[in-house]
């Protein structure tokens, strides 16, 4: 996205907007991209995973890496974009007739709203968001927000409710629905548990250390086991220190002020996360945005930022950042790391790298992107990450040169002001890390992520011989699958939960209007019997609301056992 008078406020920020980056064809749809290199023999996935239909997409040539990268963002069908943004006038109609109804108290309204003694005020509730709120959301809310009872593992106990008067409110029945597939969460693999090594260990330590620290880390709330899980984590990551966070979102948030102020200019995907958009728009440095993934339009706002400089003065920037993510939750697209490095070395700038969802997803040894794409950590300047998702713990990291570490201990908001981590969450990362890298003296950790990726691929594969449109790369364990129309997103997920399957439906705000998808989570506890089970329910759920909109569907491939040399041929 370039800069242009449209979106661009006084202080030269550009926003973010709300779509996948592609560019749109002649039609405003998204055009079928799958990005694809053909440099070498590929190593890191299946020969017959192969896509057809492959294009580049913003690629700057630099051909800096040997690993087979096969994205896929096929075009939205025309007459389910018509038909799209149909169903959203309708309700839009329908919205605008309800409020006017409302408005004359016809229609009880449950929602907040204006006092009477406030009318003359300006108004609180009348923004596009709190409009969507009321008429749309409130109409599949029941596919949000459930309950559950269980340990969020492989399969989850819901607690069942149900509503009266659409949506407004809930009542519990008392029931509870066991045995539910867990679809929809981070667990990627698999240590979200209350049995074994990590679960007995923070046990153990909460006897010990108790749960609360009631301090923050530069007081009197420093304990030897923050001291411990820092130094494993700089040596997972292989850089030269590094400090954890008790929020995942407040270490992108309360930690790119710190490092990026006034004079800086910011360069950021357009579909990074809320974390890192709030972080750069506080840091009160210059934003301008790059399409999603495309070295093309990073390296010409680089270009451009050296040629000319700071707005008005034309003085060189003190700082240049650049921040992308490792896998991208919404897209399940992976960043085009090697590129992004080769751009910030040309450029000088600085490279600040997002692994909240691949860190232990990705790579053989399940260190993150870096790892997948065979790297130097030391060319990546920040490496966060969160400890929220493959670690089932809570809180983030950031990775670095020891000055780096030690600046942000003093400088940083999230370091100064927030209470310690807990003891038992610290034990939890500890010893699910330690177990990821065979420091416990078990494969259980390897083998978790040999799992992961095996289900990845195969869950992927026969979602596309199915015929859905799904999104992003093909070892990505983040799966979007397209729904659109607004009518769909609850009914997919009140008919998967029939199944007893639990997806994630998202929609509006979080995705663009009409991108509205399911989005499946693969953990390494799935076994092949849960996948093939959640697979059968969500074809027989696709045939029933006909959301299998593919146009270039694959002859199913033979069943045949993962390829387990695939991560030894990465290290050869």
């Amino acid at each position: 996205m370039t800069e242009s008078s449209a979106n661009k406020p006084a202080n030269g920020e550009v926003f973010h907007r709300a779509k996948n980056g592609l560019k749109p064809g002649r039609n405003g749809f998204v055009k079928n991209h799958h990005h694809y290199y053909h440099h070498q023999q590929p190593k890191y996935c299946y020969p017959e995973d192969k896509v057809q239909h492959t294009s580049y997409n913003g690629s700057s040539g630099l051909g800096l890496h040997s690993c087979h990268f096969n994205e896929s963002f096929e075009e939205t069908p025309m007459l389910v974009a018509v038909l799209t943004y149909f169903g959203y006038g309708i309700l839009t109609i329908f919205g605008y007739l309800r409020d006017f109804l409302r408005n004359w108290k016809i229609e009880k309204c449950h929602i907040a709203c204006e006092r009477e003694e406030q009318r003359d005020f300006v108004p609180l509730y009348q923004d596009f968001e709190n409009f969507y709120t009321r008429n749309l959301y409130m109409r599949i809310r029941d596919s949000w927000n459930r309950p559950i009872c269980s340990v969020p593992g492989a399969k989850v106990d819901l607690v069942e409710r149900v509503s009266h008067d659409y949506n407004w409110t809930f009542d519990y029945t008392g029931r509870v629905v066991g045995g539910v597939i867990n679809m929809g969460s981070y667990n990627y693999l698999g240590f979200a548990e209350n049995t074994g090594y990590c679960a007995t260990a923070a046990a153990e330590v909460t006897m010990k250390y108790g749960v609360g620290i009631a301090s923050t880390r530069q007081e009197m709330g420093n304990l030897d086991r923050h001291e411990e899980m820092e130094k494993l984590v700089a040596k997972f990551l292989g850089v030269e220190s590094a400090m954890a966070f008790g929020m995942g979102f407040a270490t992108n948030s309360m930690n790119i002020p710190a490092l990026s102020g006034k004079s800086c200019l910011i360069l950021s995907d357009e579909l990074n996360h809320a974390s890192l958009v709030l972080g750069a728009r506080l840091s009160g440095s210059i934003i301008r945005v790059f399409k999603h993934n495309n070295m093309v339009s990073l390296e010409k706002m680089l270009r451009d930022a050296i040629v000319h400089g700071q707005p008005r003065t034309h003085r060189p920037w003190k700082k240049i950042l650049i921040l992308v993510e490792g896998i991208y939750s919404m897209e399940g697209s992976i960043v085009r790391l090697p590129e992004v490095i080769a751009l910030k070395k040309r450029y000088r700038a600085f490279l600040y790298l997002d692994e909240a969802h691949s860190i232990g997803a990705l790579g053989p040894g399940g260190r993150g992107v870096v790892d997948y794409f065979g790297l130097d950590p030391r060319d990546v300047d920040v490496m966060m990450g969160t400890f929220t998702k493959s670690f089932g713990a809570a809180g983030g990291y950031i990775g670095g040169r020891r000055e780096l570490i030690e600046y942000l201990r003093s400088h940083s908001h999230s370091a100064v002001y927030a209470a310690s981590m807990s003891s038992p969450v610290v034990e939890q990362i500890i010893t699910s890390m330690k177990c990821i890298m065979g420091e416990d003296g078990t494969a259980i950790g390897r083998d978790r992520v040999q799992q992961l990726a095996e289900n990845t691929v195969y869950f992927r594969r026969r979602l596309t011989e199915m015929g859905f449109i799904i999104y992003g790369n093909n070892n990505s364990p983040v799966v979007p699958m397209m729904l659109y129309m607004p009518s769909k997103i609850g009914a997919f997920g009140r008919e998967m939960l029939k199944r007893n399957i639990g997806v994630v439906v998202v929609g509006f705000p979080a995705t663009p209007i009409i991108e509205s998808r399911a989005r499946f989570c693969i953990s390494a506890a799935h076994t092949k019997d849960m996948l093939d089970t959640a697979l059968s329910a969500i074809s027989e759920v696709g045939d029933l609301l006909q959301v299998k909109y593919s146009r270039h569907r694959r002859l199913p491939s033979l069943d045949r056992a993962f390829d387990h040399s695939i991560y030894d041929q990465m290290k050869d």
